[in-house]
């Protein structure tokens, strides 16, 4: 029996689009991949995802990556989104599309119950496992995380490329992300379109900046 396993990264930053991914892998190749080291992404070197991702691409059944833009994240409230649900319809395109029987989901809430009855309604022709951490405890949802991963970080490369800056991991948490952030704020270049369009303006990243002296970060 094929399965597809769908992960994603970049749920958390302020800067850079989230990256959804499937994998659709055979009982074979998913030994294969284990043997060779594929596991959540989270827990391994940026070097060892990108050469692992070379594999799953390589030799998985089918892949597929959606990329959700800043732009698209702030604008879900306009019309009421949830960040859940806007990555849940990502994950049922790709799902409802690569090769596979069984759909192994790594749930973005806790409520795996609830989440698991919608994507029943949108993906009505497959069996559904949707469960927490399931990128640690499925080799096809590890090779997922692997593929978001790699696709993240060349996003996030390309982004500091057009900037001109090295911000970091773009993360809330990053002291690089937060003085970058405050510099372009307290500049007036936050709206510039090349800014915009890259950073995730309803973030309360940006809100706290107003709390926050530019020389902690120097």
């Amino acid at each position: 029996m094929n399965r597809i396993g769908i992960d994603e990264a970049g749920r958390g930053p302020v800067i850079g689009p989230l990256i959804v991914a499937g994998v659709s892998l055979d009982a074979e190749t998913a030994v294969k991949f284990k043997a060779a080291g594929v596991k959540d992404s989270k827990l391994l070197s940026q070097k060892k995802i990108f050469l692992l991702e070379r594999l799953v691409v390589e030799n998985s059944l089918g892949y597929m990556t959606e990329k959700i833009s800043p732009e698209s994240i702030d604008s879900r409230f306009k019309d009421g989104t949830n960040l859940n649900f806007l990555e849940l319809d990502k994950m049922a395109d790709i799902a409802n599309k690569l090769p596979g029987e069984t759909v192994i989901i790594d749930c973005p809430s806790s409520n795996t119950k609830k989440i698991k009855a919608f994507m029943t309604k949108k993906i009505p022709n497959k069996e559904l496992v949707v469960e927490n951490y399931a990128d640690k405890n499925f080799i096809e949802v590890s090779a997922a995380s692997i593929v978001a991963k790699a696709l993240r970080e060349r996003e996030v490369a390309a982004i500091k490329k057009e900037l001109g800056y090295d911000f970091g991991s773009g993360y809330p948490s990053d002291p690089r992300t937060v003085k970058f952030l405050k510099i372009i704020k307290e500049n007036g270049l936050i709206m510039e379109e090349k800014y915009r369009k890259n950073i995730r303006g309803t973030w309360a990243t940006l809100r706290n900046l107003e709390n926050k002296d530019l020389h902690d970060f120097l």
